[in-house]
């Protein structure tokens, strides 16, 4: 499993690349505010422990990846995001913010990002949608954000925007001016007629399982693209044999929550064609097909939650 996560990592490090090189010759003030936003001051400063001095330093960081979105499997292999971050410091009040900015490049994984930016706001491990708090949509000047104790999140176009602050004793003063300074940077995105009612909730659990589905379609186009390559490995086979079983597996289980089919022997069959007959894709193919021949009939179909 340690060698699956590594091989991954060191295949979405080798496509980015081209970003890499493009975001290294780009100015970070498009995506970054590298001033102070009163009364926080950027931090560019820090403490040399070989020299015992204060060490002056650029105050903020650049590198590939989806950001806040990679846990939401967003699929990055077929293109480079950048990925910009920068502390602010209130000494005066005690509370720091970290901002982190990501510009997505991509082909047609844009489209999911506001769906993956909210599923960052649903209980971690559960199926469905069910949020961390009781409503994290939040309306500051009249645009719309998603809002969680100690998190701020949400899309400006094809760039995501996150901040972070941590205030254990919940008696600290939100970060307001630096959430407002990045909202008028890259003003939200998000609907300003969303709301977090059963019937978006109902949406966002149909469009998981379209998503699941495509994230399996991404994955199996991606063969081809190796293969072109002429670099098409026994591990990247395992890579994307495991990556389409995962989502596969998510997607049964909101089928079996919402549909009431049950998940657990489908779970063992695809599970057997990785695991037991050596990554065998032309039958995991073959189960996916099955899977988005039942969607088809049945995505329409009324469910409650």
């Amino acid at each position: 499993m340690m060698y699956r996560i590594k091989h991954i990592l060191i295949c979405a490090v080798m496509l980015s690349l081209l970003a890499a090189t493009l975001f290294a010759a780009d100015d970070a003030s498009s995506y970054l505010i590298l001033s102070d936003i009163s009364p926080y001051k950027r931090l560019t400063q820090t403490f040399d422990a070989y020299s015992h001095k204060p060490k002056i330093i650029p105050g903020y960081t650049v590198y590939p990846g989806s950001g806040v979105l990679a846990g939401a499997d967003h699929f990055i292999v077929d293109h480079s995001d950048v990925t910009y971050e920068a502390d602010y410091q209130s000494d005066e009040l005690g509370i720091g913010a970290d901002v982190q900015v990501t510009k997505h490049y991509g082909s047609d994984s844009d489209k999911w990002l506001l769906h993956e930016v909210e599923k960052g706001f649903q209980k971690s491990g559960q199926v469905g949608s069910t949020y961390v708090s009781s409503n994290p949509l939040r309306d500051i000047n009249g645009k719309k954000i998603y809002y969680t104790w100690g998190y701020y999140r949400w899309i400006s176009n094809y760039v995501v925007v996150s901040i972070q602050f941590t205030d254990m004793t919940g008696t600290k003063p939100e970060p307001l001016e630096v959430v407002q300074a990045y909202l008028q940077k890259f003003p939200s995105t998000i609907p300003t007629t969303m709301v977090l009612n059963n019937d978006h909730k109902i949406q966002w659990i149909k469009d998981e399982m379209d998503r699941r589905l495509w994230l399996c379609d991404k994955w199996n186009n991606q063969i081809q693209v190796w293969v072109n390559r002429g670099n098409f490995t026994k591990a990247e086979e395992s890579q994307i044999c495991q990556e389409i079983v995962k989502s596969m597996n998510v997607f049964l289980d909101y089928r079996e929550k919402y549909y009431g089919i049950t998940a657990a022997n489908e779970k063992n069959i695809i599970a057997g064609y990785v695991y037991h007959n050596l990554n065998d894709l032309t039958r995991i193919w073959s189960k996916l097909t099955e899977y988005k021949n039942w969607w088809t009939v049945h995505k329409n179909d009324a469910i409650s939650i």
